[in-house]
């Protein structure tokens, strides 16, 4: 694994990503707060999520999540269609057994695949669909959510063919999983705006199972909510849970990465971290007039042969 020499306060570097768009800002740095932006925070503190009020969110976390997807079915998040510009992993040669929109088969049988791939917190299929539609077919896809109604949309998708893909409810901080996959099962695992939506105290439990399911070799592809991220700044009184840890409005929940934590979290458990680092990027939308500074923490991570 090549490392980046530490600077003088001693924290080890890793590679960073390199920028995807224009404007992209790649760096190992934490946001420096403006004076305006800390009285933010400090106002966060005046009121805080009661610890009865936290466990009853702990609990109810998938119910919160069926009520999210009951609400907005498929219209609240968009595909995915950037995870194969900036994970290459997911890129295949075009599956020659495709024509059309239909995978031909020979023999009865589905399209080779060489591959297992898993979607960890899948939603609705935002990332899965975009691949298929784009012809990435030589894998074998496994999705799994929390929800079980996102599940059923997923299943529901004119792209769902359980010829190459399997879609299963589960709570990944559990045994759950190991339900429908064996360890040693996965090339591939993304997780995608997922971790964040589950307590810190089940973090290393939650990289452990995965760990647990990757191939020798195998690697995660991370991308989530980095520390003081403008959602995160925007939280009024009321919402925090824990430190860099929140609720939303309507019962879900999200915490805000630093980017050595997420180093530290999957080395801990035993994966190689290949890259990793902060992404400051601007979310522009002109016909909404919308400009947005957002941080994300995005990187790979393998699991030694």
């Amino acid at each position: 694994m090549a490392r980046i020499p530490a600077e003088e306060n001693g924290a080890e570097k890793f590679p960073k990503q390199t920028p995807f768009n224009l404007g992209d800002l790649v760096t190992d740095r934490t946001k420096i707060l403006t004076d305006a932006e800390r009285v933010q925070l400090e106002e966060q503190n005046k009121r805080m999520v009661t610890d009865f009020q936290a466990q009853k969110l702990e609990r109810e976390a998938r119910k919160h999540w069926d009520l999210f997807y009951k609400r907005n079915e498929t219209r609240f998040f968009k595909d995915r269609h950037w995870t194969t510009r900036e994970f290459t992993e997911l890129l295949s040669a075009r599956c020659p057994a495709v024509v059309g929109d239909a995978p031909l088969e020979t023999d009865g049988q589905p399209p080779n695949t060489t591959k297992t791939l898993l979607e960890i917190g899948c939603g609705v299929g935002n990332l899965i669909f975009p691949l298929i539609e784009e012809g990435h077919r030589n894998f074998f896809i496994y999705a799994c959510d929390l929800s079980p109604r996102a599940v059923e949309l997923v299943r529901k998708h004119n792209l769902y063919d359980d010829r190459y893909m399997s879609a299963f409810a589960c709570d990944i901080t559990t045994d759950e999983v190991f339900g429908t996959l064996t360890e040693h099962s996965l090339d591939i695992a993304t997780l995608i705006f997922v971790l964040s939506a589950i307590h810190p105290d089940k973090f290393r439990v939650t990289l452990s199972n995965i760990y647990r399911l990757m191939k020798p070799g195998g690697v995660v592809l991370f991308r989530d909510y980095g520390r003081y991220d403008m959602a995160q700044l925007r939280f009024k009184p009321g919402h925090k849970i824990a430190d860099n840890f929140y609720m939303r409005q309507d019962g879900t929940r999200s915490y805000y990465f630093a980017e050595d934590e997420v180093s530290a979290l999957f080395r801990d458990v035993g994966f190689e971290v290949l890259v990793n680092s902060y992404i400051h990027r601007r979310t522009i939308n002109p016909k909404e007039n919308i400009d947005v500074p957002r941080i994300f923490v995005q990187g790979k991570f393998r699991k030694p042969d």
